[in-house]
Order: C-alpha cells, then sequence, then structure tokens
C-alpha cells in the first residue's frame, strides 16, 4: 500500500468479472494517473471464477490497488457499501466491473463533487445505452415510476458511474438496493446532485451477474420505504458546542 493519503478512492464491486479486471484497471489508471492521489479497491463480491488471482497478480505490480473479498455473495449493494467503508478517500468514485461504463468520465465525475461543497453526488446518465430493447424498456418504468414518487429529478439511477463523499454516504440508512436510490437519499441529507451524462458501451466479456430494477416485488417494497425514510426526515440540527 503507497504511503501517500489517497484523496480518492475507486470503489469497483465485481462477481466472476475474470476477463475484465485487466483492462478495466488499465483504463481507471489511464482516466486518473497525475490527476489525483488515489486508490482502487476491488470487492470481489463472493466470485468463483479466476476473478481473485488476476486482481492478485495485478496487486503485486501496483500499490494503489486493494481487493476485499466477500466470502460468499452479498449483492451490489453491499460490495459498495464494504468498499466505501475501507476507503481511505474523502471522494469515492464507483463504477461496474463489466467494461459498460467507461471510466473516461471518472474526472468529471469527481471534478463535479469537489467543484462545490452543497454537492453530494454526482450521478452519470447513461446516453447511448447498448443494452437490449427489453432492459431498456424496464429500465425506463423504472426510472418514471421512481421519480414520480420520490421527485428525485434523476433520469437514470441504475448507472454505476457515480462519485460522492464519502461522509454523505455513510450517513445514510443501508439496505439491499441502495446504490438506486442515492439521489433522493442524498437530497434527503440536504445536499445538491450534479449530472453527467456518460456514453454506455457493450461490456469486454462475460454475461451479467447483476440484475437490473426488475425484480417488482422487491423494488415497490424498496420504493415504498425509501418514500417513508423522506417523509420521516426532519431538519439537521444546528449544532455548537458551548465553551467553559
Amino acid at each position: 500500500m503507497s504511503s501517500s493519503q489517497p484523496s480518492v478512492s475507486i470503489v469497483v464491486p465485481v462477481r466472476n468479472e475474470a476477463g475484465n479486471i485487466a483492462p478495466l484497471i488499465e483504463e481507471i489508471t489511464a482516466a486518473l494517473d497525475g490527476r489525483w492521489v488515489y486508490e482502487i479497491i476491488y470487492v470481489n463480491d463472493g466470485s468463483t471464477d479466476a476473478t481473485g488471482e488476476r486482481l492478485a497478480a495485478i496487486m503485486a505490480q501496483r500499490d494503489n490497488l486493494r481487493q476485499l473479498r466477500h466470502a460468499k455473495s452479498g449483492g451490489q449493494s453491499a460490495a459498495v457499501r464494504s468498499g466505501v467503508r475501507a476507503a481511505r478517500g474523502s471522494i469515492v468514485a464507483t463504477l461496474d466491473g463489466d467494461g459498460q461504463n467507461n471510466p473516461a468520465f471518472l474526472p468529471d465525475l469527481i471534478a463535479a463533487v469537489e467543484k462545490s461543497a452543497r454537492v453530494g453526488l454526482a450521478a452519470g446518465q447513461r446516453i447511448g445505452r447498448k443494452d437490449t430493447g427489453f432492459k431498456k424498456f424496464q429500465s425506463r418504468v423504472a426510472n418514471k415510476v421512481r421519480n414520480a414518487i420520490l421527485q428525485d429529478g434523476t433520469r437514470d439511477t441504475g448507472c454505476g458511474l457515480k462519485a460522492f463523499r464519502r461522509e454523505v454516504f455513510l450517513m445514510m440508512p443501508y439496505f439491499d438496493g441502495l446504490h438506486r436510490f442515492l439521489p433522493a437519499l442524498v437530497r434527503r441529507e440536504g445536499y445538491e446532485i450534479a449530472y453527467v451524462d456518460v456514453i454506455d458501451r457493450p461490456r469486454h466479456s462475460g454475461v451479467s451477474n447483476y440484475g437490473f430494477f426488475d425484480r417488482l416485488w422487491i423494488g415497490i417494497m424498496d420504493l415504498g420505504g425509501v418514500w417513508w425514510l423522506i417523509r420521516r426526515k426532519k431538519p439537521t440540527p444546528d449544532v455548537t458546542e458551548v465553551q467553559a
């Protein structure tokens, strides 16, 4: 591990993505080298392929690459949470490990958070999506329903490319599916959202391991829960310590 304290942590949740490990790390380093002191945290979410071995081989060459491993798969939200909790940077950026999220957009997301203390989250908004027509239809319906109920002003919460303040993320209540409701929950904490258009692309190799927002019953329960959390939020007290 590098002795330099990173200002930015890149968190990548993966499960059975051995073929995508090396190409994506190369792209992340090309995007960030010379711009920030950063670390890359791969969260190996119970992979059963060679994902762990591929990461270990690259870790021997890069002192800013870390691997966290879940003994068994906990899902994408759990993997992101593990990475954020372990992060040493005050700003955390996330992207999916399948190669569909282009790391070239990471600098724009990170800079959007750095620009203002009021921005708690910079959210990537996909254009030119490379998914099937049915998956894009599912996503459009889910986003419209979510936005109508939560009024979070976000057209695409499913994009893995995000950057946020670590302390803001850790303020939020954790539940499975949290990563899809970050805009609404960040607004709940009184922060603003910045939006960055990002170009989607096909995955490098392999097949999808994490599902879309297509688990209807669970999605409805999550949506109702987040709506309740927003309604129950009270203003954060302005606290000062009284000196003797």
